[in-house]
Formats: C-alpha cells, sequence, structure tokens
C-alpha cells in the first residue's frame, strides 16, 4: 500500500454519504486529499501538543503545496481536553477567526481531539464541514468514522454532543508508528471489538496476527484498520443515530464507561484499555447467565493476555472499588432507558446481542466477584 493507491472505503448515508482512505503518508499528502472537497482553499485546524510535535510540519507543508490556507489551535493532550472549557475555546477561536459556514475544520489527532472539533463543527454556525485525519489506532477505527461527537461530563462520558458526519476521514499508517505502545494497544481492544460483536473469522485472525500487528507490522495493521472501518461503516449505514443495532459497537462499553468515571477520565486508564476489561467483563456476565460457553470467556481472556492488555481492573487501579458504586455510574449511562441499563452481551464468538433485562442483584453478585478476583 502507498501514499498514492490508499484504499478507499465508502460510508453509505446518501446527501452524507463520505470516504475513509486507508494507507501510507496520507498526513504528507492530506492537502491534495482535502482540497477537493473545500468550497474555499482555507482549513482551520484542531490538534493537540503531542501530535504537534510529530505530525504538524507535514501536515502544513502538504496544505500548502495544495495551495490551501491553514490556521491552527493547539490544545493539551489528554481525556480532560474534552470538556466544556475546551469546547469554549475551540468555538471561541472559530468565530474570532472569521470562520464562516463554508469553512472546513480539521480534526489532526486522536479520539479527544476528533470528538471535540466534531462537537465544535457541528454547533459552529449550527453546522460547519469538518474532516477527521485520526492519529491513533482507536480513533482510526472508531471515533473517527460515524458521526459521533462529544464531550464528557463529571456525570460519565459522551453525555453531551451531537450526531455530525465528518466529509472526509483519512487513516494514515504512517502515524501509528509514532503512539506509544501502550495507547497502540489500548486502540487496539476496538480492533478486536468487531470480531467479538460480529465476525468470529476476525477474531480468529486477531488471535493469530495480533502480536505482530503490534509489534508493528504495516500491512497487518492495515488489513485490521480496513476490516474495523469495513465493520463500522456497514453498521452506521444501517442505523446512522444508533435506534437499534447500532448499539452493538458497544460491546463492552457500559462496564468499561463506569469504570473511567470512577478513576477519573485520564491517563490512570485509557479508554480503550476500559473497553478491553468490559469486554471480557461482558463475556464473563453473558456465561453467568447461561448465555455463552465458558471457552467462549477464555478464548478472550487469553488474547487480552496474550498480548499484554489488561483484563482486570485490580490489575491498574488500587482504588477501592464497590460494585455498587459502578451500578450507579452505568445508570448514568446514555444508552440507559427507562431505568433499565443497557448491555452487550453475546451467546458466543462474533454473537453479540442488546439486552435491557439484566437484573440488578445478578449483576452486583458479579461485580463483587469480578472485584475480588
Amino acid at each position: 500500500m502507498t501514499a498514492h493507491a490508499p484504499k478507499v472505503l465508502r460510508v453509505d448515508l446518501a446527501e452524507r454519504s463520505y470516504d475513509i482512505l486507508i494507507g501510507n503518508g496520507l498526513v504528507a499528502s492530506a492537502g491534495e486529499h482535502i482540497k477537493p472537497l473545500l468550497a474555499s482553499p482555507r482549513v482551520l485546524t484542531i490538534t493537540d501538543e503531542n501530535v504537534a510535535r510529530h505530525w504538524l510540519e507535514p501536515y502544513r507543508q502538504s496544505l500548502a503545496s495544495a495551495g490551501i490556507d491553514n490556521r491552527e489551535l493547539i490544545l493539551p493532550p489528554g481525556e480532560q481536553t474534552k470538556s466544556f472549557e475546551y469546547l469554549q475555546q475551540v468555538t471561541e477561536w472559530l468565530l474570532e477567526t472569521g470562520v464562516d459556514r463554508k469553512t472546513t475544520l480539521v480534526a489532526l489527532g486522536g479520539g479527544v481531539i476528533g470528538d471535540l472539533a466534531g462537537f465544535a463543527a457541528a454547533i459552529t454556525l449550527r453546522g460547519i464541514p469538518f474532516i477527521q485525519v485520526p492519529t491513533t489506532l482507536l480513533s482510526q477505527v472508531d471515533s473517527s468514522v460515524g458521526g459521533k461527537t462529544a464531550i464528557d461530563m463529571p456525570q460519565g462520558k459522551n453525555l453531551v454532543g451531537a450526531f455530525y458526519q465528518p466529509q472526509l476521514v483519512l487513516a494514515d499508517m504512517d502515524v501509528l508508528d509514532t503512539l506509544p505502545g501502550r495507547e497502540f494497544m489500548a486502540g487496539y481492544a476496538e480492533v478486536v471489538k468487531y470480531g467479538l460483536l460480529g465476525d468470529p473469522d476476525f477474531f480468529e485472525w486477531c488471535e493469530s496476527h495480533g502480536k505482530a500487528l503490534a509489534a508493528g507490522d504495516s500491512a497487518e495493521r492495515a488489513h485490521a484498520v480496513e476490516t474495523s472501518c469495513s465493520a463500522k461503516a456497514r453498521v452506521v449505514a444501517a442505523d446512522e443515530f444508533e435506534a437499534d443495532q447500532r448499539a452493538l459497537l458497544n460491546l463492552g462499553h457500559t462496564f468499561a464507561h463506569a469504570f473511567e468515571a470512577e478513576v477519573g477520565f485520564g491517563d490512570k486508564l485509557l479508554h480503550g484499555e476500559a473497553v478491553g476489561m468490559g469486554m471480557v467483563c461482558a463475556f464473563e456476565l453473558s456465561h453467568r447467565l447461561g448465555l455463552c460457553q465458558g471457552q467462549d470467556v477464555e478464548r478472550v481472556r487469553r488474547h487480552f493476555d496474550a498480548v499484554g492488555m489488561p483484563t482486570n481492573i485490580n490489575a491498574l487501579s488500587d482504588e477501592t472499588w464497590t460494585a455498587d458504586r459502578l451500578i450507579d455510574h452505568m445508570g448514568r449511562d446514555k444508552k440507559t432507558e427507562g431505568g433499565r441499563l443497557t448491555f452487550i452481551l453475546a451467546r458466543g464468538i462474533g454473537e453479540a446481542f442488546i439486552s435491557r433485562d439484566v437484573d440488578t442483584d445478578v449483576l452486583r453478585d458479579y461485580l463483587e466477584k469480578y472485584l475480588a478476583s
């Protein structure tokens, strides 16, 4: 795969359809891919300090080579940037630069920057065009695709936001080489998710190729990103606003968001780490409910162990956890309906389904045993 021949996937949403480009050298050639979409040769770019250190200069040069004027805002890295404070800073900066409804906003960064910039684009002037240039594995395979934008609140993760689709996603494999190993593996949890929720063959591929992917094999990484984005594009095209089956993409997330809310959003527990543990919990709970076999639970746990990912929250935290506090966090999850918690459970590898019928006493008993393990 070369910079001149990226893989192109289409997210089919009628007039809101857009392409995902997957390949090498896409940041360094961003200008040529972005320019055909611009109403005027001008963009505004949001990024963070870590991404700017590695990728802002080649990005700037690509825009200049394409004759595109650019101004950028560089924000602090980390989950704490997904807040009202920084949303206000971004929107005020957009207005101060003379943004109009034909000005395109570019998110050059991971999930935090993509979510924040996308939400700012959705609400500034009631909507301006925006483009995603995701720079983490997690954002490439998940948050940059599908139009979910949001900020976090003290009550929980992603509770204030909007559905707002980008015009283009550029997933450059080269940026993954500058990711810290922990950040990369946190994103890998979202790759595995696509196998666990609906594609047992892909989960088997992950079992065979996960270590090579983690070690830096570019072809393996591109295959993982392409397969993940293809799966998400199909789900989003069928259920853009999460009225039904798109909720399957939240496998592990009800547990994960509770873990994050309890720890506090930040570097102590990365989102992908929480999702990985949450998927183990979802399979364990499914087994406890008699829905899936114990060997499926062991496969999930064994694979995460094999690639060096944590499978129990106690491995990452010395907090005093309680089942009731976690259940309280789950009750504030945006997927809760009529006071009923929403879980994605599984009848086996690749057989996930939506459930709102988990008895709270059963859940509490499971969590108490999980926290004691």
